[in-house]
């Protein structure tokens, strides 16, 4: 066996610093190769682009929805009390730059333990002011009732009402942005559902017609700009049912959950007195 001596090579011992690779592709092949490897990264789910989810998948999928709940919560609580302010500048512009379905989701909901723990804790105030000694059962009832009263306002007057407009050939308004619109309307009707246990009837009246008016004018200002673009002149008469909707709600909030009486006798064996609260 015969051993042979080499020189070693002073370029080797560099290490990989010293080691440099080129590429023999032009400039127009390296950007189509990095479009390709970004695409197939897309297709992996490595990177997050919400044009290419949105459009590429169905609207049956979690995909499709998911950039409308992509908002942090500064945006959100911005939009909320912004319904509550008529004269501020983005009073008509609070779902740009693009709309979001976080607000227009947990504000009903939200809405719906408002109602029905407000209206528990003031039929508890009246049973207890009419009868001390009773006792009170909560009626869970209200709590399903409220779920459907307001899910169906919040949810499927807004997509009748697009569903409407893209028949006359409306098609600037997403159902995104009506989802918005009447999601983030509601908004008002939370604390005034905590205020109306105070038992007195002028005040909750005038919280009810306060947020009858605030929430209305925001629903008009949004709405009505929409309306007009259409080229039936008649499509704006679609404002008197989106009030008589909304003056419905209004009442259907105020006789099931704020209105509360407390019974009084007047004497022994005589008829009670109503008084409501």
């Amino acid at each position: 066996m015969a051993y042979v001596a080499v020189d070693a090579d002073d370029r080797l011992e560099e290490g990989p610093e010293g080691l440099e690779f080129k590429s023999f592709l032009g400039t127009d092949a390296r950007a189509e190769q990095r479009t390709q490897s970004g695409a197939s990264n897309l297709d992996r789910g490595y990177l997050t682009d919400h044009t290419t989810h949105k459009g590429s998948s169905g609207f049956w999928t979690v995909d499709y929805y998911q950039p409308y709940f992509d908002v942090d919560t500064s945006t959100v609580l911005k939009r909320c009390y912004t319904t509550l302010l008529p004269t501020s500048p983005s009073y008509l512009t609070i779902l740009t730059p693009s709309a979001d379905l976080y607000g227009p989701f947990w504000i009903p909901t939200t809405l719906i333990l408002a109602l029905f723990l407000s209206s528990s804790l003031a039929a508890s105030i009246s049973s207890y002011l009419s009868d001390p000694g009773a006792a009170y059962e909560y009626d869970f009832g209200l709590l399903s009732l409220a779920a459907t009263i307001v899910y169906i306002y919040t949810f499927a007057v807004p997509v009748l009402l697009w569903l409407a407009l893209r028949y006359f050939g409306v098609g600037e308004w997403g159902v995104a942005e009506a989802l918005g619109v009447w999601g983030y309307s509601l908004f008002v009707w939370i604390p005034v559902s905590i205020l109306c246990v105070i038992p007195i009837s002028i005040l909750r009246w005038v919280l009810v017609g306060l947020a009858f008016c605030l929430s209305g004018y925001f629903l008009v200002a949004n709405v009505y700009p929409i309306l007009a673009m259409a080229d039936a002149k008649a499509t704006r008469l679609l404002i008197i049912v989106v009030g008589v909707l909304h003056a419905v709600l209004a009442l259907t909030f105020k006789v099931l959950f704020f209105s509360y009486y407390v019974v009084h006798d007047i004497g022994p064996g005589a008829d009670p007195i109503r008084r409501f609260i």
